[in-house]
């Protein structure tokens, strides 16, 4: 791993400077936030990847995962310690989220880019006393090494080079979800499309062929096919909390739509499921998205 081009203190000791450090999937930049003294941006060549609040891990900034944080909020109840997989680690924003607001949760993080893993450690440290295994791997790979009905959650949150791999929109990928997620739990996935907004609706019909029941939260401007942006799929094995779910989304600062049953099936517009031998990976944003 190459060294930081900076020399001062590292981010969690209170250097204030960016950390500029090669890894795995390229540059990596920590950003320092200056209207909060300890958070920081995670940029990975020029794409933001997560926000982190050292003092504050309950504050999520991004608004893919202030909606994530609503589905971690509603999908058990509030407090209840929890077993969660994160498919894709970043600065571990979801998983320091989940330990600040259900204590004595036990988490398990398969981040592929090992030298991003130690960068975060050594400049984010997580706090000692909580329960976050972090293992370095392909997504898939230590997905099938979960036994079955572990998680309460499973959160997919990965890219590489700012689109998700192919093998990770598969049905036969979801099918390895369903099997690690308990009855009554909860999949959540990022997803990033723009216009035709081909990718989402093959995701969601995708989804749809594992999971019995949907939901799909986004920016109503990138669900019109306006722009590029991120979605955020929800899908379990049991109903799910829409209506509180839509309320939190739409009081947000950057308010979302909640789409699901028939409107959510009409979205999809007669998309097909993916198998492996069908998929791609997700289109990558258009520059213009990340200036």
């Amino acid at each position: 791993m190459a060294r930081a081009k900076n020399k001062q203190a590292g981010a969690a000791r209170g250097g204030r400077e960016a950390v500029v450090e090669a890894v795995d999937g390229g540059l990596a930049e920590l950003i320092p936030d200056r209207d909060r003294p300890r958070a920081w941006t995670l940029l990975v060549d020029g794409a933001p990847q997560s926000h982190v609040d050292l003092d504050d891990p309950g504050h999520l900034e991004f608004e893919y995962q202030r909606r994530i944080g609503h589905v971690i909020d509603l999908a058990v109840d509030k407090g209840r310690p929890v077993h969660a997989v994160h498919l894709g680690g970043g600065a571990f924003t979801l998983a320091r989220y989940i330990a600040a607001t259900r204590p004595r949760s036990t988490q398990q993080v398969v981040e592929r880019d090992e030298a991003l893993v130690q960068l975060v450690r050594r400049e984010l440290p997580l706090d000692p006393g909580i329960r976050i295994r972090v293992r370095t791997g392909d997504a898939r790979e230590g997905l099938a090494k979960l036994p079955d009905g572990w998680a309460d959650l499973l959160i997919a949150d990965v890219f590489s080079g700012a689109r998700t791999p192919a093998h990770l929109t598969s049905t036969e990928f979801l099918a390895e979800v369903r099997r690690v997620v308990k009855p009554g739990g909860c999949y959540v996935a990022n997803l990033a499309d723009g216009p035709p907004l081909a990718h989402l609706r093959g995701q969601i019909a995708t989804a749809a062929a594992v999971f019995p029941e949907l939901a799909l939260v986004a920016d109503p401007a990138v669900l019109r096919g306006k722009r590029f942006g991120n979605a955020v799929l929800v899908a379990s094995d049991r109903v799910l909390p829409v209506a509180e779910l839509t309320r939190r989304a739409a009081g947000d600062p950057h308010p979302a739509r909640v789409e699901h049953g028939k409107a959510l099936s009409d979205f999809t517009g007669g998309a097909g499921a993916v198998s492996d031998s069908r998929a791609v990976a997700s289109p990558a944003p258009p520059p213009s998205v990340f200036r």
